[in-house]
This record gives structure tokens, C-alpha cells and sequence, in this order.
């Protein structure tokens, strides 16, 4: 009776779903970070409060950012490939981490972070299956 629904969901659908609920996620990160790095920095006031809405808005852009990368990719190369394996993971974990570390524009960190991404990626999709 349980059907999985990545088969039936257009890859577009997945994606917009995990960057608003992985996006909301980091917001809220942001939401209990920044009033803690906004005291530890000595704001007050004004300062504070515009510190607090952006963190609330990096945080949220970056966490739904990086949910969207990893799920358009992961059902890309599921649906091309035609199978669903920790391959999947794999290949969305590398583009998911390649996004996290291309910021820091060191091809060293981009390099390592897609690798541990697509690690811990492909170890989940495999216990899965």
C-alpha cells in the first residue's frame, strides 16, 4: 500500500518542498543564533535587531539553498538513471557540498566538503535500501 512518491512527484515539486521545510529550518536556527551572536558582539538596540533578521535571512537562504541543490539533483540522476540506489545520494550529496564550500572559494574545501556530503548522502541512502 505504501507508495513512494519520488516516482510519482516531478523533481520541481520535491525541491520547492525541502527548500521551504530545510529553509524554515535554518530560519529558525538563525531565529536562536543571532540573539546569542548579537549579545556576544556587544549590539544593542537597532544594531541588534537588524543583526538578528540577518542572520534569520542567511541562515534560511543558505540551509534552503543547500535542500534544493541536494534534492533537484538526487531526483535528476534518480530519474535518469533509472534506479534508486546510494549512487543517487552520492552524486547529490557532492553537488550539495560543492555549494556549501564554493563560498569560500578554496578548491581544497570545495573538494573536501562535497566529498564528506556525498559520503554521509550515500551511507543514508544505502541503510535505506
Amino acid at each position: 500500500m505504501e507508495e513512494d512518491l519520488d516516482d510519482v512527484v516531478p523533481c520541481t515539486s520535491l525541491a520547492v518542498e525541502s527548500i521551504l521545510r530545510v529553509g524554515t529550518a535554518g530560519a529558525i536556527w538563525g531565529l536562536c543564533t543571532g540573539p546569542y551572536d548579537a549579545r556576544t558582539q556587544g549590539l544593542k538596540g537597532i544594531a541588534r535587531a537588524y543583526f538578528v533578521a540577518n542572520s534569520v535571512r542567511v541562515f534560511g537562504t543558505q540551509c534552503g539553498l543547500v535542500a534544493g541543490v541536494f534534492s533537484i539533483t538526487h531526483c535528476g540522476v534518480k530519474k535518469y538513471r533509472r534506479r534508486n540506489d546510494w549512487v543517487n545520494g552520492l552524486i547529490g550529496g557532492a553537488a550539495a557540498g560543492a555549494v556549501v564550500a564554493a563560498r569560500t572559494r578554496s578548491w581544497p574545501q570545495v573538494i573536501g566538503m562535497a566529498g564528506l556530503v556525498s559520503v554521509f548522502c550515500a551511507a543514508a541512502d544505502y541503510s535505506r535500501t
